[in-house]
């Protein structure tokens, strides 16, 4: 079968390799119908972490048909469309059963890799699958990229909305204009935020961010950024603040940003050894956020309000290619041609 390998920085390239098997009883094959291209890919592809070369790529979202089922399975079965999140949540641990899963404690293998490709073997398939009704041709090109954005980016920005506690009638800063910032947006709408100031230089994506919901846009950066929050809150600060970057600056204007007491939800995954928590104790800042809990959030609101058309989060995908296409999906994202890179597989 075909699947993506890391071939060194700024190359990726599609191999021939063994198609996948059950190894556990809790193992589900699946066959991908899409996948894409992750922000968080693209650390390693640009060079600015180490992975090893010719090794398995990163790539973790997919949707796609499920194909054989280990001895445990019984909440899916071969022919059944599901979500591929990027998480392996087991349902019962302390963490799952408080709601996050990105933290399961039953198992150390809890993220996915290397689903890039025509087949994965998702580990722990009992409670982190998510069925979707019908079968892939049932559904637009549109609402299968909105599906897909249910393995990772809707639910990460949801995640940071939730963890920040957005709730009717606040004020919430979004850092960040890639899908998971975007997605942010949404979320917050979505948890009845009045208004969301979303920073952003790029017009495409102020654009997009506009449509779902953003109410302010913000193109300045560091101190400025910060300064231009506090003018239009009348010195006050957010009351939420969704972390979506990861860098050393964005979460220094993170911490800055916030009135006294807000919560920065944080889940840009971080690059950066230290942050200074010195302001954030003078403040009385709230830091929260991790892995995104992607099954809890799929099965019990995202699921639903994508199938019923009332957030579109597939909108973050604005260019799409064939799987034997994969570095030119790398390349896009690279260059700001493509917000999120969609990955036609079959």
């Amino acid at each position: 079968m075909k699947s993506t390998m890391f071939m060194e920085p700024g190359k990726v390239e599609i191999e021939d390799i063994d198609k996948p098997t059950v190894q556990a009883p809790d193992d589900v094959i699946i066959h991908v119908v899409r996948t894409c291209v992750c922000g968080s890919d693209l650390w390693a592809y640009r060079g600015l972490e180490d992975k090893e070369k010719h090794s398995e790529n990163t790539g973790h979202e997919a949707i796609g048909i499920v194909e054989e089922v280990g001895s445990d399975i019984t909440t899916v079965q071969p022919g059944d469309f599901v979500i591929a999140p990027f998480t392996h949540g087991c349902g019962h641990c302390a963490a799952c059963r408080a709601g996050f899963d990105g933290d399961c404690q039953n198992h150390t293998d809890n993220f996915s890799n290397g689903v890039q490709a025509e087949y994965i073997r998702f580990q722990h398939g009992e409670w982190a699958l998510v069925k979707i009704p019908g079968k892939p041709a049932d559904y637009s090109e549109e609402m299968l990229k909105s599906l897909l954005t249910l393995a990772d980016v809707m639910a990460t920005g949801y995640h940071a909305a939730r963890v920040a506690n957005v709730s009717a009638g606040d004020t919430v800063v979004v850092v960040g204009d890639g899908a998971v910032g975007l997605c942010g947006v949404i979320a917050a709408q979505m948890r009845g935020a009045k208004r969301i100031i979303i920073m952003s230089r790029h017009e495409d994506r102020q654009k997009l961010a506009t449509e779902f919901g953003a109410t302010d846009i913000i193109a300045e950066r560091g101190d400025d950024a910060v300064a231009k929050v506090m003018a239009m809150t009348n010195n006050a600060g957010a009351d939420a603040v969704l972390e979506c970057v990861g860098t050393e600056q964005s979460n220094d204007t993170a911490m800055k940003v916030g009135r006294p007491g807000a919560i920065v939800g944080r889940v840009g995954l971080p690059h950066e050894p230290k942050m200074d928590m010195s302001s954030s104790f003078y403040s009385n800042t709230i830091i929260a956020g991790g892995p995104a809990s992607v099954t809890t959030y799929d099965k019990q609101t995202l699921l639903k309000a994508v199938l019923d058309g009332d957030i579109h989060p597939g909108k973050v995908f604005t260019k799409s290619f064939t799987l034997d296409a994969i570095d030119d999906a790398y390349q896009a994202m690279t260059k700001r041609e493509a917000i999120k890179s969609l990955v036609v597989v079959d």
